[in-house]
């Protein structure tokens, strides 16, 4: 029989091991734990010989398997006919097709003993792929750059999926793999020292994994189970995991020992869950407050936080359990997106067309976060959303730019080269001096010009479908809808990934966007008002592109936000209480116009006699004469 003790440590006949499935270094050997209900006989395959595993109860085989040791590659013969790889496996070194490594996580030196995690409250967020974050693409080579992201104002990494996929490049949510690092970035030592610098410069690592689909090429888990997949729910990416039908109970143990291996091997201080939408779970617990309170547990004393993309934005997620809310520390946000590119480019369409860019939707989101809590959205031609007033601001990810919504584009341009210099400075100013919690897309903190494209390195059939299935999505938007779209970048051309590589000469080039960044990072941070999590904000509308935001501190130390995004705004006459300033007027801490920033220069805004002038697509923030 197999138990665990009470610090989560898996037993079975004396035999003590991390995690219920996979291959493991144990003090007797390495042993070995499989869920295959569907065979009647599993052996392991190690160098052309086969070791039998003992049957279990609900459909588990185990057993040590003394033709192993650490580094020894093995698969699973199942009923004697065809072998597979470990669902389980800790490492893919010749990919999903290929046989599965064993891997002894004790091996690697960590000097993280002092790190005690990360809070959600007060981070500032850098998403990167690991593929195309440096020229080499590799562990090794990104742990060598993490300093830079500290040096800005960056305080977390997310990382993109690593679990193991087929090919030579991609963006890694069609991974097959899941407990194994995509082998072409490195070994697994080399990932525990990128999350191992990491903690020594002070910055934490969260890693976006995928429990929603499996990837369409190199899976083999239905050898294994028909228990799987849902025959009730579906995505739009392929079958639906099933965490709520009959065998779901080894898939939730698979989604769930995943989670452990994560937190507990790789010391990631926490995940973002893809496409919680699309995670279907009627059970009376769903899957994804199990998955909370596991990388919590597995963290120990370390803080860790899970975040949840969610296209309706759903609060259910970040409210606590007494509230029936999975527990969850935050949603991405991307009504500020989609409203920010539209007041940046003037483009609707597609899922732009609910939104219009306008002083009201910036004054709302910054409030209130989702503009849709229940509306009806034409888009989808159905109601939206749900009521979230009560979330905290910083649960909320906001963001100008991330992997998704770079490439959902023709050519996956950067919000830079889409609008103004100046109109860029002032959203830069609005995303980085709101209360959510702020995202920015690698490269985006030095104006990097590489795009983000789609790229998968797939053959055959799959190739084409791939790429047909690219410009179906494309069409929907009025812009491309009749357009020859040959010139689109094909995904699985190599040139396509290598176009997306960063360039990082250019961070010592574009010393203007540089520098915005990190100053307004640190205002963020180093400002007692603005630095607040609790803080009340109010907002109203000054002219037809501006709007204001005021953020109130303690014994009248308020801050006012002045965003312009159209044409200059004189206000002769100005009868709006929030821009009375609560004592001796307002002072200019900062305005998006600066030199230094490549802005025209800009003088007071507010003259002696109470009249305003707020200049052309700007951005300033002013602090109360009493608590400058």
């Amino acid at each position: 029989m197999a138990s665990t003790d009470s610090a989560g440590l898996f037993i079975k006949e004396g035999i003590q091991r991390r995690l219920p499935i996979g291959a493991e270094v144990t003090a007797q050997g390495v042993h070995v734990r499989v869920w295959a209900p569907k065979r009647r006989r599993v052996e392991v395959e190690v160098n052309s010989g086969y070791s039998e595993l003992e049957q279990e109860d609900a459909g588990y085989f185990s057993g040590l398997v003394s033709e192993l040791a650490s580094g020894g590659r093995y698969r699973f013969r199942l009923d004697g006919d065809k072998s597979f790889p470990d669902p389980a496996s800790r490492y893919q070194p010749d990919g999903p097709h290929g046989a599965s490594q064993v891997i002894d996580p004790s091996q690697f030196r960590w000097s993280d003993a002092a790190w005690n995690g990360i809070e959600p409250a007060r981070q500032v967020i850098s998403e990167l792929h690991i593929g195309t974050f440096t020229p080499q693409g590799t562990y090794a080579a990104a742990a060598e750059r993490l300093g830079a992201l500290r040096d800005v104002g960056v305080t977390v990494v997310e990382i993109m999926p690593l679990a193991d996929f087929t090919g030579g490049f991609g963006w890694g949510y069609d991974g097959v793999d899941w407990f194994a690092p995509y082998h072409p970035y490195g070994s697994c030592d080399d990932l525990r020292a990128l999350v191992n610098r990491a903690h020594e410069i002070g910055l934490g690592v969260i890693l976006d994994v995928v429990y929603n689909h499996f990837g369409p090429e190199g899976n083999y888990v239905r050898e294994f189970s028909d228990g799987y997949f849902s025959s009730r729910h579906h995505t739009d990416w392929g079958d639906a995991i099933n965490y709520d039908g009959e065998g779901s109970a080894g898939v939730r143990e698979l989604v769930l020992s995943n989670v452990r291996h994560w937190i507990e091997e790789y010391h990631f201080d926490g995940l973002r869950l893809d496409a919680t939408h699309a995670i279907y779970d009627d059970s009376p617990r769903h899957i994804l407050q199990d998955i909370g309170t596991t990388a919590r547990t597995a963290a120990g004393k370390r803080s860790v936080i899970v975040a949840a993309e969610s296209e309706p934005q759903d609060a259910r997620l970040v409210r606590p359990p007494a509230r029936q809310g999975y527990g969850l520390d935050y949603i991405w946000c991307d009504d500020f997106h989609h409203l920010a590119l539209v007041a940046a480019t003037g483009t609707r369409g597609a899922y732009y067309t609910d939104y219009a860019g306008s002083p009201q939707e910036f004054v709302s989101a910054v409030k209130r976060g989702p503009l849709y809590q229940g509306q009806f959205y034409s888009w989808q031609k159905q109601r939206r959303g749900a009521p979230a007033w009560d979330v905290p601001r910083w649960r909320m990810v906001f963001c100008l730019e991330n992997h998704d919504q770079l490439a959902n584009s023709r050519d996956g341009r950067r919000l830079h080269q889409l609008t103004s210099p100046g109109r860029y400075r002032a959203l830069t100013a609005l995303l980085l001096l709101a209360p959510q919690t702020p995202l920015l897309f690698q490269g985006e903190e030095f104006g990097a010009s590489a795009p983000f494209l789609y790229f998968a390195d797939h053959d055959g059939e799959l190739r084409g479908l791939v790429r047909k299935g690219r410009l179906e999505s494309l069409r929907q938007f009025v812009s491309m809808a009749s357009d020859d779209l040959s010139d689109v970048a094909d995904p699985a051309d190599r040139g396509t990934f290598e176009r997306s590589r960063l360039d990082w000469a250019e961070r010592e080039r574009n010393t203007t966007h540089l520098a915005l960044h990190r100053d307004l990072i640190a205002l963020r941070r180093d400002d007692p008002v603005l630095s607040a999590t609790n803080r009340e904000i109010d907002g109203a509308v000054i002219g037809p592109r501006g709007f204001i935001l005021r953020f109130f501190g303690e014994d009248g130390s308020d801050r006012l936000l002045v965003v312009n995004l159209g044409h200059d705004l004189p206000l002769e006459i100005a009868p709006e209480p929030l821009l009375a300033p609560p004592g001796g007027g307002w002072t200019r801490r900062w305005h998006s116009e600066d030199p230094r920033y490549g802005g025209r220069g800009a003088g007071p805004i507010e003259s002696e006699v109470g009249t305003w002038r707020i200049p052309a697509e700007s951005a300033t923030l002013l602090a109360a004469a009493t608590g400058a």
